[in-house]
């Protein structure tokens, strides 16, 4: 990938997380990623593929950062605080990344391609979920869905306040609170 592509999407992201893609603009992300407008279009058709393309890209390194290293072997409760922490990991060093695709998943702009892998994201998240509660480590009370909102919920709203600097992120911290929201979610 080209310097300016890169450029691109790093300032559609931050544009289309802060703004939203209704609230963006091609001159928008030209202007922030220091390019014409027309170098835009020699590598992105319109500006609903850059989303596609972006969120796509994304969602594939977020499930390849979950998948590195997954303790396939341990319990659940380790492959539940890999998920975890990953994600909060992921969301400090791409945090636009992580708002846009939590706002725009639904957006009516995404293909069904976007939606797929969206889908794979969620499904293996709902894997180690559902491992646990069939291990009667997770509660079985709630619906699988629930767990796995509460779960991206919790991670989306912490990476706010990080991002924020209303909390510091720390080992003890992150511990704790993979801790908590473990408890919240098991029997």
């Amino acid at each position: 990938m080209s310097d300016k592509q890169e450029a691109i999407k790093q300032a559609a992201i931050t544009l289309f997380a802060r703004r939203g893609f209704d609230g963006t603009t091609v001159p928008h992300v030209a202007e922030e990623a220091s390019v014409g407008a027309g170098t835009i279009y020699r590598y992105f058709e319109n500006k609903e593929v850059l989303l596609n393309v972006i969120m796509q890209d994304e969602m594939f390194r977020i499930e390849e950062s979950l998948k590195a290293k997954f303790p396939y072997e341990k319990t659940t409760r380790d492959q539940f605080s890999h998920l975890f922490i990953t994600l909060i990991r992921y969301s400090q060093e791409n945090f636009y990344a992580l708002m846009l695709i939590n706002s725009h998943t639904t957006s009516r702009h995404i293909t069904d391609k976007t939606k797929c892998d969206y889908t794979s994201l969620l499904a293996f998240v709902s894997t180690v979920v559902e491992a646990g509660r069939e291990q009667e480590m997770i509660d079985r009370d709630l619906p699988i869905e629930a767990i796995v909102a509460i779960t991206f919920g919790a991670v989306v709203e912490l990476a706010k306040r990080f991002n924020g600097g209303e909390l510091s992120l720390t080992e003890d911290l992150l511990k704790t609170l993979d801790e908590k929201l473990w408890r919240a979610i098991s029997r």
